[in-house]
């Protein structure tokens, strides 16, 4: 059958494809940040200098919360718009730096490789310009939704450069530890 679909079977695709992956990448986002301790759960990282512009705490789960929900409903309007020459390579960009989203925190805060973890950084702001750029071909919608993850990726990647820069031995930095007392 070659017949077009009417606006409320876009509108249903839409619908179907946003109730599976936007809670999907919040899941994996949240499973990703909850597989080390990080933040000021993390002793390393509360002994590591950090600069000045560094937010507070509070405001990474709350950033990324948003921006998972964003590029979630990005994902579902690209997987929605059936027949578009793009659909298919923006699937694949979208999932290539989603997957190095998710290295992201193991390997900087769990493994303490803040050096690698900048490169992978590089690595997924390139992917997810590129992402953005394909989207924008699909639905200028999907693109724009996609934007405000840009600017956090060159943001957090300006932050891990200075925190490379302030810690040149961050990988080998042990947290002081609580003392324990013996009772005898």
């Amino acid at each position: 059958m070659g017949s077009i679909a009417s606006k409320g079977q876009l509108r249903m695709s839409f619908v179907r494809w946003a109730a599976f992956v936007v809670p999907l990448v919040l899941l994996l986002g949240f499973l990703s940040g909850r597989s080390v301790p990080s933040g000021s759960e993390n002793a390393w990282y509360v002994a590591l200098a950090k600069p000045a512009f560094t937010p507070p705490g509070w405001v990474f789960p709350v950033a990324w919360t948003i921006l998972y929900l964003l590029i979630g409903f990005a994902l579902a309007i690209v997987l929605a718009a059936r027949g578009a020459p793009s659909r298919t390579l923006g699937a694949v960009l979208f999932a290539a730096q989603f997957a190095l989203n998710l290295a992201w925190t193991p390997l900087f805060f769990g493994a303490h490789r803040i050096g690698v973890a900048l490169l992978v950084i590089a690595a997924i702001l390139a992917l997810a310009a590129a992402t953005t750029w394909v989207f924008a071909r699909v639905r200028a919608s999907a693109a724009l939704l996609m934007l405000p993850y840009l600017a956090w990726l060159a943001f957090a990647g300006v932050l891990n450069w200075q925190i490379v820069q302030l810690n040149p031995d961050a990988e080998t930095i042990v947290p002081a530890g609580g003392t324990s007392q013996m009772i005898g």
